[in-house]
């Protein structure tokens, strides 16, 4: 039977199996980059007017569920993790499923879907003319101005996802973070897979923690 949770460490493997923290940090700056132009054209798009904004609103949450969904789930991560030699994959070795990846995104996702709640509340305050005389920078700070109590609380949310998790991947041997834990992953260096996956399904598998 295959064991249900893999080993904190593998026999013949004497390097580091789990990505820690800076490799991960490494992908997501990399993932950051490579989507720079849709960031960047998602941000001309909600600068054109609020109604721009709302017809963006759309759009944005699919490219983030295929970003950190349909990626997850067909090459086992983001191109960041990809690139820098990482995989995502179920904790007993399996590859991720859809339910692993939407469960693994959950969390952000509705994270996602407050700030543009608080958005939209917030766009609803002004007219359209103040709106669009405004530079990206200047709008921000103003919107923030307009409507302080939601704006922090969805700041404040979003801050202590990203600090539990940091939390939680630095406090496990299987590097695992919170949104692992909720979809049942665990992130790998790719050059291990053959090695995972052969002990994955040996049941004879003796664990060191």
């Amino acid at each position: 039977m295959k064991n249900e949770l893999l080993p904190t460490r593998f026999s013949g493997i004497y390097d580091e199996v789990y990505a820690g923290f800076w490799i991960r940090v490494a992908a997501k700056i990399l993932d950051f980059i490579i989507m720079l132009p849709i960031i960047g054209l998602f941000l001309y798009i909600n600068g054109l007017s609020k109604s721009a904004y709302f017809y963006a609103v759309v759009p944005n949450l699919l490219f983030g569920i295929f970003f950190e969904v349909c990626l997850v789930k067909i090459y086992g991560g983001t191109p960041g993790k990809l690139i820098m030699g990482i995989k995502i994959i179920q904790k007993n070795g399996d590859d991720v499923d859809w339910r692993a990846a939407c469960y693994r995104y959950s969390v952000e996702f509705f994270i996602a879907i407050l700030a543009v709640y608080v958005m939209i509340l917030t766009l609803n305050m002004i007219d359209d003319s103040t709106y669009v005389s405004m530079g990206f920078m200047a709008r921000n700070q103003f919107l923030a101005t307009i409507n302080p109590i939601p704006m922090k609380v969805q700041s404040w949310v979003n801050g202590l996802w990203v600090i539990i998790g940091l939390i939680v991947l630095v406090s496990n041997a299987r590097k695992r973070s919170t949104h692992d834990f909720i979809a049942g992953t665990v992130v790998v260096k790719s050059i291990f897979m053959d090695k995972i996956k052969e002990i994955a399904n040996n049941s004879t598998t003796d664990e060191v923690e």
